[in-house]
């Protein structure tokens, strides 16, 4: 049997690891199961990992380094050719390395194969067999392991259920919409109690609103199972909704790991800032601990340039009101807010939120404003003129 008609790997090790070292930089709702998920494995450390494919000049990783404690969901997050399907692939033993170790659980998994490294792997595509039930398909694992009847039955119906689909358990798999196969191939992962469970861009394949519905659930039962965790996207969204900590991967590396809001708030390079989320391009000055722009004083980042500079500034930190129409913004936005005049291209509402695309009359600079909906000012159209200026949030100067 091929790892992908499976989508599991045998699940069997004493290793344990001290739990307590992992607890300060996770969230809370997975501290909770780090005592649990300690007993099942422990964490994964990949040590300066180089991967060549054959013919290739160039290192799909190189010296990758990742470390991921035990109960921990990890996002790999990066554009196509990064490497971080190849770091999932080398994680799981179906990628040969030129250099590096890999570690679960303390556990030396270099030259382990992959039937036999405890892990379970869940792809895109789903991977499930026609001809079996969702039961069936679930039980699949554990039958291959010897697991007996009822037991692997009983063991089956309650990750179907931790997926929610116990009541579509004697359906043929064909017979159910993408999100629900998804669902089952993930309850079959889990089903062998794996060390370590792996997602390669389990949810590229569907549709927008089932995506957001299956990420979450998908971070529910992680957080459930306690299972340590590697989840490979290229979608920024889906990765800041339910990750522990982000590894933004750029040319075969780990450019920056951190949680969500620090990885968003705390860029430590110009390529995250850039890559998660918007950033805008504004003309500065830094003396080290500030920049100056268009006048407002911004403190600055670790890891900023000083001298003449290029400040990336979130949307959502530039101040607007609409210019020569004061009575039209809130006091507060007028109050202090000095700055250039810009001309509104597009407006784009987006809900709670809306998106202001204009450029900057005297030097043509794009800007791109986020404020919420209900600050928007009534007068505000298409051509129209603004004032805006950047708000004392640090930023990166490079």
């Amino acid at each position: 049997m091929s790892l992908i008609q499976g989508n599991t790997m045998a699940s069997h090790s004493d290793a344990t690891t001290d739990a307590n070292a992992a607890s300060g930089s996770v969230t809370q709702a997975a501290q909770a199961v780090l005592a649990q998920s300690t007993q099942r494995g422990g964490g994964v450390q990949m040590l300066g990992i180089d991967k060549i494919y054959p013919g290739s000049n160039s290192k799909a990783l190189n010296d990758f380094n990742l470390e991921v404690k035990p109960g921990e969901m990890v996002v790999l997050l990066g554009g196509s050719g990064c490497g971080k399907s190849t770091a999932l692939r080398s994680l799981a033993g179906l990628e040969d390395i030129q250099r590096g170790r890999i570690l679960v659980g303390g556990q030396d998994m270099t030259a382990v194969p992959a039937n036999k490294r405890g892990m379970a792997m869940v792809f895109q595509a789903y991977s499930l067999f026609p001809h079996m039930s969702a039961l069936e398909n679930v039980e699949f694992g554990l039958e291959i392991r010897g697991v007996a009847s009822a037991e692997r039955r009983k063991l089956a119906m309650e990750k179907l259920d931790l997926v929610g689909l116990a009541d579509q358990a004697g359906k043929y798999t064909q017979q159910m919409s993408g999100g629900q196969q998804q669902r089952v191939a993930l309850a079959r992962a889990l089903a062998i109690n794996p060390k370590v469970l792996l997602l390669d861009e389990p949810l590229s394949a569907l549709d927008a609103k089932v995506r957001v519905q299956l990420r979450d659930e998908i971070r529910r039962i992680q957080l459930e199972a306690g299972t340590t965790t590697v989840f490979v996207t290229h979608d920024q969204e889906e990765a800041l909704a339910i990750a522990d900590r982000i590894g933004v991967m750029n040319h075969g590396r780990i450019e920056q790991i951190a949680d969500p809001v620090s990885l968003y708030r705390e860029p430590a390079t110009e390529y995250v800032a850039t890559f998660i989320g918007l950033t805008n391009r504004l003309p500065g000055h830094a003396n080290g601990a500030e920049a100056e722009v268009f006048g407002q004083r911004i403190p600055l980042l670790e890891g900023s340039r000083t001298g003449d500079v290029t400040v990336l500034v979130r949307p959502e930190n530039i101040s607007l009101i609409p210019a020569g129409a004061d009575a039209d913004a809130p006091k507060a936005a007028r109050d202090g807010l000095t700055g250039p005049e810009a001309r509104v291209n597009v407006i784009h509402f987006l809900g709670a939120l809306v998106r202001v695309d204009a450029v900057l009359t005297a030097t043509g600079t794009p800007l791109t404003i986020q404020l919420p909906a209900s600050e928007l000012p009534a007068s505000l159209k298409s051509g129209s003129m603004v004032q805006v200026a950047p708000r004392p949030v640090p930023a990166l100067a490079v």
